[in-house]
């Protein structure tokens, strides 16, 4: 297990913005074309009052921001548990933070146990849910960035809206 990972570690943030044309184009990428996510004036008229994102375009920042922290052991077997508190719309700024509650040993394997939030520019949920993540020796947590020397940790929070 590499030795940055322990309880208490802030996992680095992602950071979002949320634009109507990266709503549609995820409709177009997963084939949903809800009306509440791509029509505006259909949105408008509904209790939301405009369009929403869709809930796994959102999740999906989720499972970059793990991607980013724990490479291919979250891609080959990472769990998630998440619950969706309010939507996501145009214009918001979602951020992705998350931490580490618990690393548990599963016959002589370490597991990261993670909690995580998405949260908008008003400091609403989005998203609050679990993660668990198999953690292999050989993947370090929080790949650095290529300008950074090995070793030297996280990344800083992202923008790569």
């Amino acid at each position: 297990m590499p030795a940055e990972i322990g309880k208490g570690k802030t996992i680095p943030p992602v950071v979002k913005h949320i634009t109507q044309e990266k709503i549609n184009l995820y409709a177009e990428a997963s084939g949903d074309f809800n009306p509440i996510h791509v029509n505006e004036s259909f949105a408008a008229q509904t209790a939301l009052g405009g369009t929403i994102a869709h809930g796994m375009l959102i999740l999906a920042y989720v499972s970059e921001q793990l991607t980013l922290a724990f490479g291919q052991s979250w891609l080959s077997g990472g769990r998630l548990s998440v619950r969706f508190k309010a939507p996501a719309r145009p214009g918001d700024i979602v951020t992705v933070t998350g931490k580490i509650d618990s690393i548990e040993e599963r016959n002589s394997i370490s597991y990261a146990n993670c909690r995580l939030e998405c949260r908008n520019q008003k400091n609403e949920a989005i998203i609050t849910g679990e993660a668990a993540v198999k953690l292999a020796g050989d993947i370090p947590f929080c790949h650095p960035d290529p300008e950074r020397s090995e070793g030297e940790g996280f990344r800083e929070g992202r923008d790569s809206s």
